[in-house]
């Protein structure tokens, strides 16, 4: 049931069909006109279609002629190694800034690291491109893909390892994202990330995440894509028209006290990072056709990781975006022939058009997200032993501000069901729902038809 925008649909057998819902009076912000904006954003259509399976089937080209792009492969050269990817990389966003007139900044960030996979001190290097946003500039979405490629030995960093859908797949996507999106001009900033790495401990996304917070930025969503082509698993399946996105329930950052009022109050399913992937998921409905969004309600892969986990482990919003059905086959293996199955993560197994698609599904989260307004902050709710549920968010202060919708739904349902426009206020009773039978959530709107993520109530569900 998607009542994202226009107006409240309630079915017959809803029980809160007949229920009265008023704007409460306490708030001193007028609300200008409670008629919501407009349903859609026509240029999310556009952005839908665009991304090039050619553009990207010649950028998985390149990196995969590097041989291999481990963490502690070559750095000198010119044309093998991480080192040569690298340069290679901040050289693609730095042609796509000249053909948008020097929209993007083009950055490198840097941390010489070691650990239990890098042994000797190394230098690990991101690739950034930063496109400002015009009136909320410290507000920021992020897509990310991992540069480094491994074999079956993770410590070998020697042996050819194209890693073409592990992940030069996501890295060629944020690529082709900024080729997308610098033709237009947002309100909140966008962060096209190659990552380094993250098979040697996810080195990379911690490096980010902490220039985030040492910039002072309000990061609202991390897009991780890693491995994003692939449409044949190892089960056997081909599947072109499917995507998991995985995000963690309970945020991993939450203190002790955070931890002992979510267990009263609720919100082990409603993280930043869980509503960012309904957000996505609603943009894929309304604005794709043949691709179907899997929520995950689970960090990650059952005992994996990827380079969405630093950034949640630093409190910020991240979510794992890829593909359905694996293929083990083509992961973390040396290229070989055995027992006549072909091993390796070579071109032949990354399909460009589902790759495009991918690509296209993090465009358009990244564009509508940043056409957005900032989810609400300070959002609370009260309505203990009382017939009626009250919301209250602090009022915004970005001017494409229009108004706010709320959202609930039932405690077993795993997606918000139903949702109202209420205007330009900071306070909204709902009259005759019981607090303990639903959970609820708000969201800001803007004037092109932009919605935040869903904010719930309390340390459980903060963006900021």
């Amino acid at each position: 049931m998607n009542t994202f925008f226009g107006k409240l649909s309630l079915s017959a057998k809803w029980p809160l069909a007949a229920l009265a819902l008023s704007v409460v009076a306490a708030s001193s912000v007028a609300c200008e006109a409670n008629v919501a904006p407009s349903a859609e954003d026509m240029r999310l259509y556009t952005i839908a279609t665009a991304p090039s399976a050619n553009h990207l089937r010649s950028d998985v080209e390149k990196l995969v002629s590097f041989g291999t792009r481990h963490t502690l492969s070559e750095t000198a050269s010119d044309t093998q190694g991480i080192g040569a990817a690298r340069r290679w990389i901040k050289a693609e966003f730095e042609q796509i800034s000249t053909a948008c007139g020097g929209c993007l900044e083009v950055i490198t960030l840097a941390d010489t690291v070691t650990g239990k996979r890098i042994p000797n001190p190394t230098e690990v290097v991101n690739v950034i491109a930063i496109q400002r946003g015009s009136t909320d500039p410290k507000r920021v979405v992020m897509m990310s893909g991992d540069i480094d490629s491994r074999v079956t030995d993770v410590m070998n960093a020697t042996s050819l390892s194209p890693g073409a859908n592990d992940n030069a797949s996501g890295v060629a996507g944020a690529i082709e994202a900024a080729r997308v999106l610098s033709q237009f001009q947002f309100n909140g900033t966008i962060v096209y990330a190659a990552l380094s790495g993250e098979e040697q401990g996810l080195y990379g996304g911690a490096t980010l995440a902490q220039y985030a917070k040492d910039k002072g930025w309000q990061v609202q969503a991390v897009l991780n894509n890693d491995m994003i082509g692939n449409i044949e698993g190892i089960n056997g399946v081909i599947d072109n028209h499917s995507v998991r996105v995985f995000s963690e329930g309970v945020r991993i950052a939450e203190t002790t006290d955070e931890a002992k009022q979510r267990y009263f109050s609720g919100g082990e399913n409603d993280s930043a990072s869980r509503n960012l992937a309904r957000k996505i998921k609603t943009l894929a409905d309304q604005y794709m056709t043949n691709l179907d969004v899997m929520l995950v309600y689970r960090l990650d892969r059952f005992g994996r990781g990827g380079h969405h986990l630093p950034f949640n482990k630093a409190g910020l919003p991240a979510v794992r975006i890829m593909e359905t059905n694996e293929n083990y086959n083509r992961q973390h293996q040396d290229i070989r022939v055995e027992n006549g199955i072909a091993y390796g993560d070579v071109i032949e197994g990354v399909d460009f058009n589902f790759n495009a698609k991918l690509t296209a599904l993090n465009a358009i989260s990244l564009a509508s997200m940043a056409w957005a307004p900032a989810p609400p902050a300070g959002v609370s709710i009260e309505g203990q032993v009382s017939a009626s549920t009250t919301l209250n968010w602090h009022a915004a202060k970005q001017k494409e501000v229009v108004g706010y919708r709320v959202y609930w739904r039932l405690t077993t349902e795993s997606e918000w069901t139903h949702s109202r426009y209420v205007g330009k206020v900071n306070s909204f009773k709902l009259e005759n729902m019981v607090i303990d039978n639903y959970l609820f959530g708000v969201a800001s709107v803007s004037a092109n038809g932009n919605v935040s993520p869903v904010v719930f109530p309390g340390a459980a569900g903060a963006f900021f």
